[in-house]
């Protein structure tokens, strides 16, 4: 048996007046490869923290083999560390002064190999990660399952004795799933350890040979994998609940459909023949899809396949909407409406959106900047506004974490906070792309249900958009999907059904650009 490369000894870490870590003993060997399992807020960043060296009021508990250093000999893949290289980008974005009006920021090939040019083991990472051909593309640019892969690629090639890993498997596609953790189980050996961090059952890699549960800051049990998962802590946290039903909070008074001065009958969304292409290469080809008034509709597709793309040029984020047979309520976008105008019929809840949320915000304000289409709150708020979302955080679950600090809390906390400003407004549709993202399988099956309650009992209508199967609420009557044809593009298809509509059965008016 190996010594431990890190050793916890009776550590009691106060993380707030609310939160204290305890945790008796802990430790971590080379051939080792464990899972620390919890639902959102158990404990399990905080322990890695700790673990890392990273938290002062327990660092006298960790103790660390003589040839380990965390500084050095770690290699950490997380919804963070993506998010951090995201805002350096931006922050360091010189677009505006390049003669082609594009910068692309740090390329797949320099996240992984640094200033040096890439070799040839980085390009066979590359390729057992699907990510052939992209050397040469900005992070910026690409999906969130791509970037999720390449910091997969970086965090291979280095090596390192020990490898952190927060719910890898998260935002990537089915068949990314599974060239991520056959990678990993490659790499995975005697020599070395990794850690990984989550939130469902489904989660947990094939490598993995030990399991520690966490819940309420605390290990409740830890050892071999298949003695826990069959232990009654295992069970515990993976049991359904049933789950209440109840009535959502009502809209804002006076809050009115409006149809941006089209036809109150027609289409929510109407695309005629669009196309969009990014530097050259299309994204999306001669797309044709109605979404009805009673639909609420299921997108699904490969990471990169053009569903990011989709949505911007529904809800205004994509200027290549205009000139194009783009149709909203029944108005064709760019006849004279704003962008504001077009966003106040969205709620949005998407990867995106979560990055742009990083410090300086509480979770209140969050909130209640969905009234305002704006991130972070700029004007001043009404008690109407503020009431409405103390209610939505209820819903929620998180009414009392409304005085924290919104980056304070869990990731998948974080993810319900921004269901909660999305549907504040009542939006005309509300737009989710890969909501149950960083959720434990309790929030998941929560959130679905909210989103089923949403579709029951408001106006609103659903565009959900997943790349895991299970994930997709019961309330779904429309299902698009993208598959590649014989030349290499994806192209939307899309799954007609009978949809219930004012009382009256109507067949919904699909079309399939084939």
């Amino acid at each position: 048996m190996h010594s431990p490369l890190i050793r916890i000894e009776n550590a009691i870490c106060r993380l707030s007046s609310r939160q204290t870590l305890r945790v008796d003993h802990f430790s971590v060997s080379t051939g080792q490869h464990w899972c620390l399992f919890g639902g959102n807020g158990s404990g399990k960043s905080v322990l890695t923290a700790l673990l890392l060296g990273q938290l002062a009021s327990g660092r006298s508990h960790v103790h660390h083999a003589s040839y380990f250093s965390p500084r050095r000999d770690v290699a950490v893949v997380s919804f963070e560390e993506q998010q951090r290289l995201w805002a350096r980008d931006n922050r360091l974005d010189m677009s505006e002064y390049s003669d082609s009006a594009r910068d692309r920021g740090t390329t797949v090939a320099e996240l992984i190999g640094g200033p040096a040019a890439i070799d040839e083991r980085g390009r066979q990472l590359l390729h057992q990660l699907g990510l052939d051909g992209l050397e040469d593309q900005g992070i910026r640019f690409l999906s969130s399952g791509q970037v999720r892969r390449a910091l997969i690629a970086r965090a291979l090639y280095q090596d390192p004795l020990l490898l952190v890993m927060d719910e890898p498997l998260e935002s990537v596609d089915r068949d990314s799933k599974t060239r991520i953790e056959a990678t990993i189980q490659k790499w995975q050996g005697p020599h070395n350890a990794s850690l990984l961090l989550s939130r469902r059952e489904a989660g947990i890699l094939a490598g993995t040979t030990h399991l520690a549960i966490l819940d309420e800051l605390r290990v409740v049990c830890d050892g071999p994998l298949e003695r826990v998962m069959s232990g009654p802590g295992f069970s515990a946290l993976t049991r359904s609940d049933p789950l209440p039903k109840f009535r959502l909070p009502e809209a804002p008074a006076g809050d009115d459909v409006v149809t941006l001065s089209g036809s109150p009958s027609a289409p929510l969304i109407e695309l005629r023949g669009v196309s969009a292409a990014w530097h050259g290469r299309p994204v999306l080809q001669d797309v044709h899809w109605v979404m009805e008034a009673g639909h609420h509709t299921l997108i699904e597709g490969p990471n990169g396949c053009g569903k990011s793309t989709l949505l911007g040029l529904i809800d205004g984020d994509n200027h290549m909407a205009y000139g194009q047979e783009v149709y909203l309520f029944g108005r064709r976008r760019g006849s004279g409406e704003s962008v504001w105008d077009v966003k106040s019929q969205f709620g949005v809840v998407s990867n995106e959106l979560h990055n742009r949320y990083v410090k300086g915000w509480r979770v209140l304000d969050v909130v209640v900047s969905g009234f305002f289409d704006s991130v972070g709150l700029y004007d001043a708020s009404g008690g109407n506004q503020v009431d409405l979302a103390r209610q939505w955080l209820r819903v929620m679950g998180l009414e009392s974490r409304a005085s924290h600090a919104y980056h304070e809390l869990s990731f998948g906390q974080q993810r319900l906070v921004l269901l909660a400003r999305a549907m504040i407004k009542h939006p005309r549709i509300l737009v989710l792309d890969e909501p149950c993202v960083g959720l434990d399988d309790r929030h998941r099956q929560w959130v679905l249900h909210i989103v089923d309650l949403i579709a029951q009992q408001t106006r609103t209508r659903i565009l959900f958009v997943s790349h895991t199967r299970g994930d997709a609420p019961a309330c779904i009557n429309q299902n698009l999907y993208f598959e590649q044809d014989a030349a290499g593009v994806y192209r939307l298809h899309s799954v007609e059904k009978t949809i219930e509509m004012a009382g009256e059965r109507q067949a919904g008016k699909l079309r399939s650009s084939v």
